[in-house]
């Protein structure tokens, strides 16, 4: 019998105020940095509406926090 592993995080999609909340980051921030390529890009969910792969937000935020050390 094989076993499944969960997997280590559960992989969502984030909305902007998910994003802002993690990172403590505003909406206009958080666009510059994606726009110079410095945060992880938005996908499009809808005609109004994006998206943020929480594994990518957390990635980028563990990133940030080892270059500080």
């Amino acid at each position: 019998m094989s076993q499944v592993s969960a997997p280590s995080e559960e992989r969502r999609i984030l909305r902007l105020e998910d994003v802002e909340a993690k990172t403590g980051f505003k909406r206009s921030h958080i666009y510059a940095l994606m726009k110079k390529g410095e945060f992880p890009k938005a996908c499009r969910l809808g005609i109004r509406a994006v998206g943020w792969s929480s594994q990518e937000v957390d990635k980028w935020i563990d990133g940030r926090l080892q270059s500080q050390v």
